[in-house]
């Protein structure tokens, strides 16, 4: 529910210098300025520029989120092999192209708040507090392993942030739901290709990427328990009667 309308419009000095933000630069050329980071002295109707520069600063970390989403799926397309290759390497660049309308987006709406959205190799670096993708070529279960952590951690933190834009900015908080459901479609397709038929995955227990990649490969390539079965023993009594009947009938 969003706050009382007296509670979101503070036009203290304090307030709209906070709503600004402490890092905000300036650039200029000559004595002549061309460009800010500074926040905008306005945000939405109805929201005022504190909770706006509020919404915009957590949606700046969903941007960097999604910026790295996007390109974590293009090193996976551009990685993947294996005898599947075509087919996850296909399925992927949907998911992709989804999830760059997202970035397009967030951006956006940060900049309707009144903010000043970055996408910028150095600040998403600057911003992000996870590592790099661990996988290089592999094949196909080894990196779908690998992504079902990416994805569920995205979506963890994507449902953090619509807890957050509840209580401050119902329409922020409505795109936010809006994506949250879109991966966890896009995590869905990936999940299938590592679920068996009583409902478990490949990689379960698996805290790092690396080891829902071994854990994905290894349950995949585990021998079936009729393929390791001697075959002696296995049907033993039917082979045995056919000799019999075969044996026989040449007697005859």
């Amino acid at each position: 529910m969003a706050k009382s309308a007296a509670s979101r419009k503070s036009t203290s000095p304090r307030g709209a210098a906070a709503a600004r933000g402490s890092r905000s630069t300036m650039s200029t050329a000559g004595a002549r300025p061309v460009s800010s980071t500074h926040r905008a002295s306005f945000s939405v109707p109805g929201l005022g520029t504190v909770d706006g520069a509020k919404m915009a600063d957590l949606l700046q970390q969903r941007l960097v989120s999604l910026i790295d989403l996007g390109l974590t799926l293009k090193h996976i397309h551009w990685n993947v092999v294996g005898p599947s290759f075509i087919g996850v390497h296909e399925m992927l660049d949907p998911q992709y192209e989804g999830v760059q309308k997202m970035v397009d987006e967030t951006a956006e709406r940060i900049a309707t708040l009144g903010g000043v959205p970055s996408g910028l190799p150095g600040r998403v670096v600057e911003m992000r507090n996870w590592d790099d993708y661990d996988l290089g070529r592999a094949d196909t279960q080894a990196h779908l392993g690998a992504l079902d952590l990416v994805y569920a951690g995205v979506i963890e933190d994507q449902r953090d942030a619509i807890e957050a834009a509840g209580d401050v900015d119902p329409v922020t908080e409505d795109m936010l739901i809006g994506q949250a459901g879109v991966l966890e479609q896009y995590h869905w397709f990936v999940r299938t290709h590592l679920e068996d038929w009583a409902g478990g995955l490949a990689n379960a227990g698996a805290d790092t990427e690396l080891a829902a990649a071994e854990a994905a490969v290894r349950r995949t390539r585990r021998p079936s328990a009729s393929s390791t079965a001697s075959p002696r023993k296995s049907g033993s009594k039917a082979t045995a009667r056919a000799t019999t009947s075969r044996t026989r009938s040449r007697a005859s």
